[in-house]
């Protein structure tokens, strides 16, 4: 003989069995995790997106007031100063916006590619701001001071020269991306390595090649120091 309360059992889940009102609920329980995950995932890349947009446009800033500084007299050539040089880094942090915390993520690398007096191609100077731990991928001042075996800079093949008695303004910069959630999530969508960005112009007009002059108080922001004031 069945027990009464397995009766009664047996009678509610049958009453139970053709209910459906509770049918949406379950099947968004299992859905609301993967949803999550793929809307997490939509935002993070979108995010990322547009770091990448942030920092090409900062790189292609810097670069060309980097072409333009000390152009102010078409009839002589024209000196730069430190204090140029620190202008258009105080530009490029302005134009990425505090969020970006460029100087504090990231790395800025502005160097002037020349040709030596053998007709080869030469860093004279590099400057840099920036406390990310990153030097350049493409050559540190002083390189091909001498010789031809300085082929320029740029990504093999397709290096960037100077024409004789010219410079160009080569410009690199590296961003460590924040995500927006956990670092490990994260990089099933992204990748951890850091955002790298690069840029050239020729510089404009006539140009004092002699290198950068000292200005009164202003940094001078050699490669070799990592900091972001």
């Amino acid at each position: 003989m069945t027990p009464k309360f397995l009766l009664r059992a047996r009678r509610t889940l049958a009453s139970l069995r053709p209910d459906m009102s509770g049918l949406a609920m379950v099947e968004f329980a299992f859905m609301a995790p993967i949803l999550a995950m793929l809307g997490m995932g939509g935002l993070e890349l979108s995010n990322y997106a547009v770091a990448h947009l942030r920092i090409s446009q900062a790189v292609m800033h810097i670069a060309d007031n980097g072409s333009r500084i000390g152009d102010r007299d078409a009839l002589m050539a024209q000196k730069i100063y430190e204090a140029d040089v620190n202008d258009i880094f105080l530009g490029v942090n302005l134009q990425a916006g505090e969020q970006m915390e460029l100087f504090e993520r990231g790395r800025v690398i502005v160097s002037s590619l020349e040709q030596n007096d053998e007709g080869g191609q030469w860093i004279h100077w590099q400057r840099c701001h920036g406390k990310l731990e990153e030097d350049s991928s493409y050559g540190e001042e002083g390189d091909g001071a001498t010789g031809t075996g300085f082929v320029g800079m740029g990504r093999s093949g397709e290096e960037i020269q100077a024409s004789p008695d010219q410079a160009v303004i080569f410009v690199e910069i590296i961003y460590e991306y924040e995500p927006l959630i956990d670092i490990e999530y994260a990089t099933q969508y992204i990748s951890p390595e850091p955002i790298r960005s690069i840029a050239a112009f020729n510089v404009r007009g006539t140009r004092d090649l002699s290198g950068i002059h000292p200005s009164p108080g202003s940094p001078v922001r050699t490669c070799d120091t990592y900091t972001a004031s």
